[in-house]
């Protein structure tokens, strides 16, 4: 390949397995060179010699909900372009209050890195990766001493509930609220807080009833929200905590016979991939920006060996559609 190629060996290695130090032309013509010799590199003869297997563990306590799945697919695609590929441990159990632990046989010698989905790692599963030697990128829930990329949420939380108080609204209800003992997500406790300081902080009423629970979906929320739309004092408006807790709630009011927004305003956060279809006012999140941003910064510590701890905020967007107006009076 070298020889028709017109290159060194070595730069060939260096094109085959994305490094940086070959330029763009170069690169193209070793591929090109390795495909009409059609050219595979064997996985394990390459693992053994480098002692790399050129696999990403991402770890996801679900990998049944589009969050988890974009992400995913974010990643994946930064890594393929740079040689690299995924293998999932999706950490659920069988109790939504439970996951999988992360354990030794799930990464030793299989991965060379790792990304977590917004899981809160415990001290032995931060211990292990480091004995591992593994560099780890956090997407969402922080892991200290390690990089992480997340939004804002209470930034996010405060945008929704000031777009509702901007339009009159003074009582103002929540779902999204999960157990305490669901340690495992960290995001539904960050966005209750952050709904709760909030409407503290601009002087709204929220009734304890009206903070609701659910599991995040949006059959669940539809269930969930029924009894609250049902009473005659529910609150004016909805907040959820994701997008697709919101659709629930839009399919529960519009089958007791509420008006959207002329009797209740509804608003999430996501822009999930049918929020604009549905008309959802929602505070937009660029979930596959996170996943490409992590993939970037763990390739950069695998490829150049620069690992980084320094935590990227991405920005998020109000985006208002039909689900949100003026409060009713009377």
């Amino acid at each position: 390949m070298a020889r028709v190629a017109g290159v060194s060996v070595a730069t060939v290695s260096r094109a085959l397995r994305g490094l940086d130090r070959v330029s763009p032309e170069t690169r193209e013509r070793v591929l090109r060179v390795a495909e009409d010799l059609h050219y595979v590199a064997s996985p394990t003869a390459t693992s053994l010699a480098s002692g790399r297997t050129r696999v990403v563990a991402v770890v996801a306590p679900f990998l049944t909900r589009w969050f988890f799945a974009m992400l995913v697919s974010a990643i994946e695609k930064s890594l393929r372009a740079h040689g690299h590929h995924v293998i999932l441990f999706d950490l659920e159990d069988d109790s939504y209050d439970q996951r999988l632990m992360l354990s030794q046989n799930m990464l030793w010698k299989r991965v060379d890195g790792v990304i977590t989905l917004n899981v809160p790692m415990v001290a032995e599963e931060v211990e292990l990766v480091d004995r591992l030697g593994l560099p780890l990128v956090a997407i969402g829930s922080p892991v200290p001493g390690r990089a992480c990329v997340r939004i804002d949420d209470a930034v996010a939380m405060r945008t929704a509930v000031e777009h509702l108080a901007g339009l009159g609204h003074t009582r103002i209800g929540y779902i999204g609220a999960v157990p305490e003992n669901v340690a495992h997500i960290q995001t539904p406790q960050d966005r209750l807080r952050a709904f709760l300081d909030t409407v503290r902080d601009l002087g709204l009423t929220c009734e304890d009833s009206w903070i609701l629970g659910s599991d995040w979906t949006a059959q669940a929320a539809a269930l969930d929200s029924t009894e609250l739309l049902s009473r005659e004092d529910r609150p004016t408006a909805i907040v959820a905590a994701s997008d697709e807790m919101a659709i629930g709630v839009l399919a529960s009011a519009r089958r007791l016979g509420l008006r959207v927004p002329e009797d209740l305003s509804v608003t999430g956060i996501d822009d999930f991939v049918l929020s604009g279809v549905l008309g959802l006012t929602t505070v937009r999140q660029d979930v596959a920006g996170l996943g490409h941003a992590a993939a970037e910064l763990l390739l950069r510590a695998l490829l150049e060996d620069d690992e980084s701890t320094d935590e990227l905020v991405l920005p998020t967007e109000l985006v208002v559609r039909e689900s949100t107006g003026p409060a009713p009076t009377g």
